[in-house]
């Protein structure tokens, strides 16, 4: 049991990483309460905190190297802890925005990669692959627990507490400090690339930033953005500028390592096939992950009237399936190789939005709809269990934080779009078909289209439709035109949920073409990384 303690309290840091996130989806409608505020302003401090997490990622990872990584572990569990103190008492949306968003997104991103790297450093063999089978495990108890804990907490007393309880838990793993073994530090430190970091987190963010706002400032038309360029919407030129950013940075790095100078990360390791289809998986992965469990809980709160306890208990299924597949997928890989068990993973998770996309109706089927999500914790748990392992194990020692930082800004990265994209394709689904619907509704006068059409003109929220009903009350228009009005946005919001769960389908199909490169096979081959030294990829056939 000694051997395993370093792993306990690493992978408290991975439980509580994610269990913040999953409370937040549930509590998304306490949280537009409390704060007086729509759900898309919810949505962006989410999709904050994932930025912030993706955007800091590789500097965290290269202060892990630059301070030692179990210093750099600790140090941002402090910082994690000092955020969650600060949420649990925002008194305002800016201040939670602060505290959760980009305090505990910096902690996250000093952990994270060094937790990576700590794992590797500490387990060899088959006990890493047990490692990161558990820590995918503890990522899955964390989405178990929170739409649960964080449901229950929110419903019956205040969803601050799970808050105050994180602080309680990271002074717990403070304890731990001395059970982590580190190995001793062989020749100079690096230095950390200013320049590189700058660009990086500016190129992320400005990316992010456009995709978020897509739903409200529009793709290319302006719907209602804070200024325009050449008369387009603002959302197309930030992107452009965010691929702009990053083709810098790229110069750059590739620039300083010419110089023989610390580059912010080694780009040359992105050449490597395994580790590069590994973190393309991890980016698809969250993506699809985040993206449904950013529209999902909407369909439960808004659409059906569920409070956070009862949302949490009906995502309870997709929790409960990935841990046990998370733990069990880890033994599966060593037998079939990861190439294998992701793309059953990946085969998985697209059966699992079909049926999903099926039980989207008016009145949920409570019995299909948890079997859907089982379906969908099972591919999840599967894709869970092999991908940090396969990410590690791709590269040499002296590579394990850069890895790390490169890892978790995948995962942040993809976390980030899932909500952004997929919350904006469902807002842009949702202003289409309501737009549809009322221009093609016999019930509907002139006037009352043209008062919608100037109401859609300012913007869509995804709010209960009996909100739409008010506002239509209060304009003035006759009982049988607001009912039509209420009936036309009620069908809205199905094809707007159906159409972003749809989104998240061809993901996963398309992540199918970053498989190839996966190890394939059963046992322990070799992985030759930039440094030239081999390093164990277990299931490779190398």
């Amino acid at each position: 049991m000694t051997h395993w303690r370093a792993l306990i309290a690493l992978g408290t840091a991975q439980f509580l990483m994610v269990l913040d996130t999953s409370v937040m989806n549930v509590s998304i409608s306490q949280l537009v309460d409390d704060f007086d505020t729509e759900v898309t302003a919810i949505q962006a401090v989410i999709t904050l905190y994932a930025l912030v997490m993706a955007a800091f990622m590789i500097v965290g990872g290269r202060f892990g190297d630059i301070l030692g990584r179990r210093r750099m572990f600790f140090l941002g569990l402090v910082v994690y802890a000092i955020g969650s103190a600060l949420t649990a008492m925002a008194p305002t949306l800016w201040v939670l925005a602060l505290g959760w968003s980009v305090i505990e997104g910096l902690g996250a991103a000093m952990v994270l990669p060094a937790m990576a790297a700590l794992v590797a450093e500490n387990y060899r063999g088959r006990d890493r692959a047990v490692a990161y089978g558990v820590i995918g495990g503890l990522a899955g108890a964390g989405i178990a627990v929170g739409p649960l804990l964080g449901g229950w907490v929110t419903t019956y007393l205040t969803w601050r507490l799970v808050f105050a309880g994180e602080v309680v838990i990271v002074v717990a793993v403070l304890c731990f400090h001395r059970v982590i073994a580190v190995s001793p530090r062989t020749g100079r430190r690096p230095r950390l690339d200013g320049v590189g970091a700058a660009l990086s987190a500016a190129g992320l963010g400005l990316g992010v930033l456009g995709v978020l706002q897509s739903g409200t400032w529009g793709w290319v038309r302006p719907r209602n953005p804070p200024f325009t360029v050449l008369g387009f919407a603002p959302t197309l030129f930030l992107i452009g500028a965010s691929v702009a950013v990053l083709a810098g940075f790229a110069h750059w790095e590739r620039r300083r390592e010419a110089h023989g100078t610390d580059p912010l990360v080694h780009l040359s390791l992105l050449r490597q096939p395994v580790l590069r289809s590994g973190l393309l998986s991890l980016l698809s992965q969250n993506l699809i992950l985040l993206g449904l469990f950013f529209t999902i809980p909407l369909y439960l709160q808004v659409v059906q009237g569920f409070d956070a306890f009862q949302t949490g208990l009906r995502l309870l299924p997709v929790s409960a399936t990935m841990l046990v597949a998370s733990t069990v997928g880890s033994r599966l890989g060593r037998v079939a190789g990861p190439r294998r068990v992701v793309r059953l993973a990946l085969g998985t998770l697209a059966a699992a939005v079909v049926w999903l996309l099926a039980t989207i109706d008016p009145v949920i089927d409570d019995a299909q709809f948890a079997a859907a999500m089982a379906l969908l914790g099972v591919g999840m748990g599967l894709l869970a269990s092999q991908l940090g392992n396969v990410v590690q194990s791709s590269v040499g020692e002296e590579e394990r934080s850069e890895a790390g930082g490169l890892q978790f800004t995948a995962q942040n990265l993809g976390s980030a779009l899932g909500t952004a994209l997929i919350g904006s394709l469902l807002i842009g689904a949702l202003a289409h078909a309501f737009t549809t619907y009322v221009e093609g509704d016999p019930r509907l006068s002139e006037e009352a289209r043209r008062q919608t059409g100037v109401a859609l003109e300012a913007g869509i929220s995804f709010v209960p439709t009996e909100q739409v009903r008010s506002a239509a009350e209060r304009a003035g228009l006759p009982p049988a035109e607001v009912d039509a009005l209420a009936d036309s946005y009620a069908s809205a919001q199905l094809d707007g949920l159906k159409a972003a769960i749809l989104a998240t389908g061809g993901i996963t199909l398309a992540s199918f073409l970053v498989t190839p490169r996966l190890p394939a096979g059963r046992g322990s081959g070799t992985q030759t990384p930039a440094t030239g030294a081999p390093t164990e990829v277990p299931g490779s056939t190398r």
